[in-house]
């Protein structure tokens, strides 16, 4: 496995494009070796783009891609040592399940024992083992897919493991199942993945770190953790975290918050002073509806409840502007229009012209 630096790497599709109209604008990334990343973002942010040019089906337009300290820009994608797996399953349909694992070690003339220990590794490991006589073309389309991803996990050498959307054409009730068994192989073998969604929730159940991104730019890259405990601006507050971030527009005097004309308590300042708009961000987990008054506590007028299975998201009105408070269904749910939200002081980040800015 290797570790991919990405330097100064922009692309256009168009020649002559301004840079602001480039699929990727330019950026620099490095992508550790043997850790699982996800690209995440809406359709358009250049997550497919970036992924391309580290396969090499892309040449960008500017900037270098290195494979452990090795300039790979101008090579060609057979000449990289990845594996892909895409969106639609790649197999070879005539073939077992068996021929189509070995195929890649044929190809790089292994002998045949060792051939047959690293199938029987892998298929152990994809819950493959008992169909590797049987006929590709009969089995699911999960099946299929596992044997996309086994065909990079068979070779020693591959750089890295680079998937597009792998999961789109799986039935939903397949999906859990599915993911949990490619992060179970990944841990096993370790290879470095980048993996491209726009499912924010396959990419932090799956990856290591994901790196949000937005009009080809690179916004924010962090743990799941991290960018669902602090993200750096609305737009990954918006995009990571089910339902989005509450954001409420506050008014302030000096380093004073205040909502409903009561004092908003937070554990951090903003830096800036001169700033357009003050904004705050709480998750909806941490939004809490309660009895009493209270610091932090305002009063709301309760909108609507959504049913969410083992919990419900409730749309209360604060100060004119919505608020989603994700409770237990045990909770149950509040008697009446007229309730009491409470936004825990540690959990309140405050944002400056839609960026996170925090002093301690």
């Amino acid at each position: 496995m290797a570790q991919l630096d990405i330097v100064d790497v922009g692309h256009a599709y168009a020649p002559g494009a301004e840079q602001e109209r480039w699929a990727l604008k330019p950026l620099k990334l490095t992508f550790e070796s043997g850790k699982t990343y996800a690209l995440v973002g809406p359709s358009g942010c250049g997550k497919t783009t970036l992924l391309n040019i580290l396969s090499g089906l892309v040449r960008p337009s500017r900037g270098q891609v290195l494979f452990d300290g090795v300039d790979v820009t101008a090579l060609p994608t057979k000449a990289r040592n990845i594996a892909q797996v895409f969106q639609f399953p790649v197999i070879y349909k005539s073939m077992t399940v068996y021929e189509n694992l070995a195929f890649p070690l044929q190809c790089r003339r292994w002998d045949k024992t060792r051939i047959d220990a690293k199938v029987q590794q892998v298929a152990e490991a994809l819950d493959l083992h008992d169909r590797l006589r049987h006929p590709a073309r009969g089995l699911t389309a999960d099946d299929k897919q596992l044997i996309s991803l086994g065909r990079g996990l068979v070779r020693d050498d591959v750089a890295a493991v680079l998937m597009d959307e792998p999961l789109t054409v799986i039935d939903p009730q397949l999906k859990h199942s599915l993911r949990r068994k490619i992060r179970e192989i990944t841990e096993q073998f370790q290879p470095t993945v980048i993996y491209v969604t726009h499912d924010q929730y396959e990419a932090m159940s799956f990856a290591q770190e994901l790196l949000v991104m937005k009009d080809g730019r690179a916004v924010q890259q962090g743990t799941p953790e991290q960018l669902f405990e602090a993200p750096s601006s609305t737009y990954v507050g918006y995009f990571i975290g089910s339902p989005a971030m509450n954001f409420l527009t506050v008014d302030r005097t000096g380093g004073r918050f205040t909502l409903c004309g009561r004092t908003l308590s937070a554990a951090w300042d903003i830096i800036s002073q001169s700033t357009t708009e003050v904004q705050v961000g709480v998750r909806p987990e941490y939004v809490k509806v309660v009895r009493d008054p209270g610091p932090n506590t305002f009063p709301g007028r309760l909108r609507g409840v959504s049913d969410h299975g083992a919990q419900r998201v409730l749309e209360v009105e604060v100060a004119g502007q919505l608020v989603r408070v994700k409770t237990p269904r045990e909770e149950g749910v509040p008697v009446g229009e007229e309730v009491l939200v409470h936004l825990p002081r540690a959990k309140v980040l405050p944002y400056a012209d839609g960026q996170l800015v925090l002093r301690s």
